[in-house]
């Protein structure tokens, strides 16, 4: 039989063997356990955030963002050299005092029109998403909640549309107006052959959006259509929008740059990093320099952008997060 002495640990002894168990311990679990429940819920923002601002990505692309729209909308802070001032001269001529970039084959500082040139990329890109995901997500949020004929007419809109390749109707538009060529001109035709995709992104999670619980609920309470569509599905279906409206901001730059690298984009008055590459073509050889800058400013820019619409879908995407 087995001896059982009481102590402050119950010790329990046998032939070889002595065992200890120690006391019940007084704290419950229900102390242990217990979570705080009085502070608000993450939203989805919310954790996004707390999720991005972790990332070195989303902070080296943020901060070349942020130099790039500072370039574009205050060049003169960052030089004073006429990017239009041209002395053939000073061709080709490497770096100097004041002109840390050298000189192009027409005797214009590079650097200065690195800078001003920034204006009409940026500008360009940020402008055109702006319409694009207005047109695509209009028109995408009415096909995707009303459904029926609404979402079968639209639907086939956007095919056509879809169909046709944005550089090449942008070739084509530019050069029936190539007369009236502007900022402006070089913005509307991007922002006419650039909604579909925006619009489709938009359909499907506005679709996916009014399924939900609290759009049933909103209707439960009486709320209009169009009341339920902006203040509850629209809000909750900014998120892939947003992540691709990111990534699309870098294409139009790169469209708007093509457009300007074969002569039928912006006029040549205005100055242009597609047509600084463009005009660099025949000092390739020679002087590879002359090239590489506006090359260089055009592919960090479009490299950022590219950066943070990753790092956004990642954060907005819970299953990424996971």
């Amino acid at each position: 039989m087995s001896d059982y002495i009481p102590s402050a640990n119950i010790e329990r002894t046998r032939t070889g063997q002595r065992h200890f168990v120690s006391d019940i311990d007084e704290t419950g679990l229900g102390a242990v356990d217990a979570v705080a429940d009085d502070r608000a819920p993450s939203s989805l923002w919310g954790e996004a955030w707390k999720s991005l601002r972790k990332r070195p990505l989303f902070w080296v692309a943020l901060t070349i963002i942020v130099i790039a729209i500072a370039i574009a909308a205050f060049p003169n802070v960052f030089t004073s050299q006429d990017p239009r001032f041209c002395e053939l001269s000073n061709s080709l001529k490497g770096p100097s005092d004041g002109h840390p970039f050298g000189f192009n084959r027409q005797g214009c500082d590079i650097y200065a029109r690195i800078v001003f040139g920034a204006r009409a990329s940026v500008s360009v890109g940020v402008l055109t998403t702006i319409f694009v995901v207005i047109i695509g997500g209009v028109i995408g949020a009415i096909a995707g909640y009303f459904g029926g004929w609404f979402d079968a007419l639209l639907s086939r809109i956007t095919d056509i549309f879809f169909a046709i390749p944005l550089l090449l109707a942008a070739i084509v538009f530019m050069q029936m107006f190539k007369e009236n060529r502007n900022i402006w001109m070089v913005i509307l035709v991007l922002s006419l052959f650039g909604w579909t995709q925006i619009a489709r992104i938009t359909r499907g999670a506005v679709m996916s959006a009014k399924n939900e619980e609290f759009v049933t609920a909103a209707r439960a309470t009486g709320a209009s259509k169009a009341r339920i569509l902006m203040s509850h599905i629209i809000p909750n279906s900014m998120a892939p929008i947003i992540v691709y409206a990111t990534v699309a901001l870098g294409t139009f730059i790169v469209s708007e740059a093509s457009l300007s690298f074969m002569g039928i984009g912006l006029p040549s008055t205005v100055v242009s990093w597609g047509a600084d590459i463009s005009a660099a073509q025949a000092s390739l050889r020679t002087n590879p320099m002359v090239l590489f800058y506006p090359a260089l400013a055009l592919a960090m820019t479009v490299l950022s952008f590219i950066m943070m619409g990753d790092a956004v879908r990642d954060a907005l995407d819970p299953k990424a997060r996971k």
